[in-house]
């Protein structure tokens, strides 16, 4: 499993309440995606510009077409770009390929959108499951960042100094942490402006 596949575990797996917001948690996973890449030397940063390695096959699907995905053109494209680029709709594509998996215990309710039923028996015990819990319980610090990145996750008591990530690994887990915050700052402002509006009608 990719570390997105778990970020998508551990993140739906979590009460309700703490549910990362389907664009955030999209952003993260095209940030877990390009840490995968970087990992598996089909990626290399060079500040916050993307190098494509070599087109090779990774052996699972998403991150294939994540690969494939990359811009092979100088001046490359920047991390940023590419969160909000391959971003989109990305966390969808993960729950179907785990529900096809059969990592979901059965089919999501269709009334609840891409997101399945708010209780952790909608996800089959398996090891796939139990590996992702394990890492973050050993506070492994490239799947704490993300999940603290999706603004939805309480990750204060988890102690992170335990494991650092590399230079190029904590520029994404920065460039993550950064978009999420946009959005949700767009996201508010609509909020803010929509209200306004309907008081206006109201008037």
């Amino acid at each position: 499993m990719t570390t997105a596949h778990d970020l998508t575990l551990v993140a739906l797996g979590t009460p309700h309440e703490q549910y990362a917001e389907p664009g955030g948690l999209s952003l993260a996973l095209a940030g877990a995606e390009a840490i995968d890449l970087l990992g598996s030397g089909a990626l290399a940063l060079d500040g916050d510009r993307m190098v494509p390695g070599p087109q090779r096959p990774l052996g699972e699907t998403l991150l294939d077409r994540a690969a494939a995905a990359l811009v092979r053109r100088e001046p490359y494209e920047t991390v940023e770009h590419w969160l909000w680029r391959r971003g989109p709709g990305l966390a969808a594509a993960y729950v179907d390929e785990l529900e096809r998996s059969a990592l979901l215990a059965r089919p999501r309710p269709k009334r609840h959108g891409f997101w399945p039923k708010p209780a952790r028996t909608d996800w089959a015990d398996s090891p796939a499951r139990r590996d992702a819990e394990a890492r973050v319980a050993s506070c492994e610090p490239v799947l704490v960042g993300l999940l603290a990145a999706t603004n939805r996750q309480d990750t204060s008591a988890w102690n992170r100094e335990d494991g650092q990530a590399d230079d190029a690994v904590t520029t994404v887990l920065a460039a993550v942490g950064e978009a999420v915050t946009q959005l949700e700052a767009a996201r508010l402002r609509r909020a803010i402006e929509n209200d306004a509006f309907d008081n206006i009608w109201r008037a």
